[in-house]
């Protein structure tokens, strides 16, 4: 029986592996260029494509099955084609001759046959051995099932031989096309690369789908600059790459690092509506996302959403990984909701990224459900997860779930490092938890790990929580003993114990800081003389503010000022204010607009935000007593959070303090962290105390 080729949308060897591109290739002949570099003209250039034809494993199975099942009954009629439907019971003897007599039987001891070959010594004698007993009765569909069915490229190159000596094929191509789908299967690019070379020996012109199941071969064995160089072979063989070899290129590229050639590529994708298959969109967010692109990820995901095409988990989990990294952890929660309504069911990496995009974020509920999960199903944790949970327990104050957490990590046999002890100090300095976090510092040591600058630090946060201040000096002393440099946070978190510290102790920690930092150690001890005035003490902390780095300059204001109140030193406190402000330390504190004036305080530390308090309102007294109008509503921000390691925020200590002042700012039901009132409560309020001076001018 002559075997017949076709040309099928559904073909043998897809080998991109991608159920959507099966129609894409055009049976209509294309022109062909002659040169081919990815340049800026080609991506431009209209899409080619050469007719090919190829096998199709179902329309010549079904077509020889349409034969067979046209038979012929006793009663001398002749059934319809297998598009027509009988009802044969399966117990008489009639169905299992039909069965019998079916390709699909015939198919299946074709695959049994595959089988065998798979594991049979490779030499030819015991290949002819197994394909014998076909006899001279084999067709050249036969020979295809067979070979696409192995997974042994080293005896498949024996079984194409033996069937090469036993017929004549209408387009050999094929077969070889087929044996080269058996390299991919086994990543060997090697061998793929040999049987091509064998080809082109005996005269067979490849086709496209010969370099698209190469090329495949080589992005499946991470060879992508291989692929690469197949791609550019293809037009001195007189062909032009099809959209499917065009979409699997746009991987190909992304992963080679070749972004640019990538991102044409898929510019030209959209435009020619190409079909492209989930991993490539895979490769695309993760090439946005290396890139910092988060809204093209996004972006990317939208549109291939539109397009129809079902995301696999590689896609979710580059989507986690993009969102951890741009801390949007919204983002992640509902592309996992997605997820999770497309009937994907999350693995070890969803998990892993999931908790770090939580972690990094700060979504602390949310992290903490997804570890609990993993440990329901008896996923294990490696130390990387774990100290972004511990790192989360500590920045938020969770310190029993980072006890519970850390006491999993050991059961487990993960062993604690560096980054997971100084997180354990940091949660228990924190909270001014000393013991817990000295026994942590001495299991620290015995495991071989040295205290660096930031456990030291969180050790001396600590000692000042507790007003520990000798502690705190033997700790300055040790650091300096070590060598090592104290940066500018270590000298800020001297700075903050200070404003905990009480006053008869100052002067033991003015000397440590002035060992660590003689500028700031300058600056704090004019803060502290009596007999130095404002513009000495604003002189001197310009200069420091100078020197130091900008993330600490908040920090560094907000302790002085909070230092100062304290102290009672109010005008050393406005005068801080007011450099602050003017080297734009301190933004946005005041807004004004037709309808509402308002104090905006949190970013500021508490002294900070007292101090600048009665700054505004002594503003608001002058711009009354001048006749200025004020607002139909003035209002003060306050923020509606708590200090994660303290039961209060500013919005419970302001509506004490606002009490005591009398002010007629009561906090608002439908705000939270606001403090309101009226332009008639405020003109009232203002007149009352006009004669008193709170804070000076």
């Amino acid at each position: 029986m002559a075997y017949n080729l076709c040309s099928s949308s559904c073909s043998l060897y897809q080998p991109l592996c991608n159920p959507l591109s099966s129609s894409s290739r055009d049976p209509k002949p294309k022109n062909m260029y002659q040169s081919f570099k990815l340049s800026s003209v080609l991506l431009h250039q209209p899409r080619t494509s050469l007719y090919v034809t190829h096998v199709s494993l179902q329309d010549p199975i079904q077509q020889e099955a349409e034969k067979e099942n046209n038979l012929q009954y006793p009663d001398g009629k002749v059934s319809v084609s297998s598009k027509s439907y009988i009802w044969v019971n399966p117990n008489s003897p009639r169905a299992s001759r039909l069965r019998k007599r079916s390709y699909d039987s015939k198919y299946t001891s074709l695959v049994k046959v595959a089988e065998v070959l798979n594991s049979c010594n490779p030499n030819e004698e015991e290949v002819s051995r197994v394909l014998s007993e076909f006899g001279d009765n084999v067709l050249e569909q036969d020979a295809v099932v067979i070979i696409n069915n192995m997974s042994n490229p080293e005896n498949a190159v024996l079984v194409l031989k033996y069937f090469r000596g036993k017929m004549e094929f209408n387009r050999e191509v094929i077969l070889y096309n087929v044996v080269l789908k058996v390299f991919r299967k086994c990543r060997d690019l090697n061998g793929a690369g040999k049987l091509f070379e064998e080809m082109l020996g005996r005269g067979i012109k490849p086709d496209n789908a010969t370099f698209s199941t190469i090329i495949s071969c080589a992005r499946l064995s991470g060879l992508y600059d291989k692929a690469v160089e197949w791609f550019e072979k293809i037009p001195s063989f007189g062909l032009s790459p099809d959209d499917v070899t065009f979409s699997a290129m746009i991987d190909v590229y992304g992963r080679a690092g070749k972004v640019e050639m990538a991102l044409s590529l898929y510019d030209r994708a959209r435009t020619e509506k190409w079909r492209l298959d989930a991993v490539t969109f895979a490769t695309l967010i993760k090439i946005y996302g290396v890139s910092g692109n988060f809204d093209g990820c996004l972006n990317v995901y939208e549109e291939m959403k539109a397009l129809g095409v079902k995301a696999n988990l590689v896609t979710y989990n580059t989507l986690f990984d993009a969102m951890g990294r741009a801390k949007r952890p919204w983002q992640a929660k509902k592309i996992y909701k997605d997820m999770i309504d497309n009937g994907v069911s999350p693995s070890y990496a969803t998990y892993a990224a999931l908790l770090r995009a939580y972690g990094r974020a700060r979504y602390g509920e949310d992290a903490l459900k997804v570890y609990r999960e993993m440990k329901e199903k008896g996923l294990e944790l490696n130390v990387i997860l774990y100290n972004t949970l511990l790192s989360m327990c500590a920045d938020l104050g969770y310190v029993d779930e980072g006890v519970e957490i850390y006491k999993d990590m050991k059961i487990s046999g993960t062993k604690p490092d560096s980054w997971s002890f100084s997180s354990l100090i940091t949660m228990f300095s924190c909270s001014g938890k000393v013991s817990e976090a000295e026994n942590v510092l001495n299991e620290m040591n015995e495991t071989g790990f040295e205290p660096d600058i930031f456990v030291l630090t969180s050790l001396i946060q600590c000692y000042g929580k507790a007003q520990l201040t000798s502690d705190v000096v033997r700790t300055v002393d040790q650091v300096l003993e070590l060598g090592i440099i104290p940066d500018d946070r270590f000298c800020g978190c001297l700075l903050n114990v200070m404003t905990q510290t009480p006053n008869e102790e100052l002067n033991k920690l003015v000397e440590c800081i002035d060992r660590v930092n003689t500028k700031l150690g300058f600056v704090v001890k004019v803060l502290l003389d009596d007999h130095s005035n404002r513009e000495n003490l604003r002189k001197e902390a310009d200069e420091l503010f100078s020197s130091i780095g900008s993330d600490v300059k908040k920090a560094y204001c907000n302790c002085l000022i909070d230092l100062c109140v304290n102290l009672n030193m109010l005008e050393k406190a406005c005068e801080l204010l007011d450099l602050g402000l003017a080297i734009g330390i301190y933004r946005d504190i005041q807004s004004k607009s037709s309808t509402q004036w308002s104090l905006h305080l949190k970013s500021l530390s508490l002294g900070a935000a007292l101090t600048a308090l009665h700054a505004w309102i002594n503003e608001l007294s002058k711009a009354f007593e001048s006749g200025e109008e004020l607002p139909p509503v003035l209002g003060i921000n306050t923020g509606h959070g708590k200090h994660k390691y303290s039961s209060r925020g500013l919005a419970s200590v302001f509506e004490s303090h606002l009490k005591e002042m009398d002010a007629p700012f009561h906090e608002a039901p439908d705000k939270v962290g606001w403090f309101l009132t009226t332009k008639v409560a405020a003109e009232s309020w203002l007149r009352s105390r006009s004669s008193t001076v709170v804070v000076a001018a």
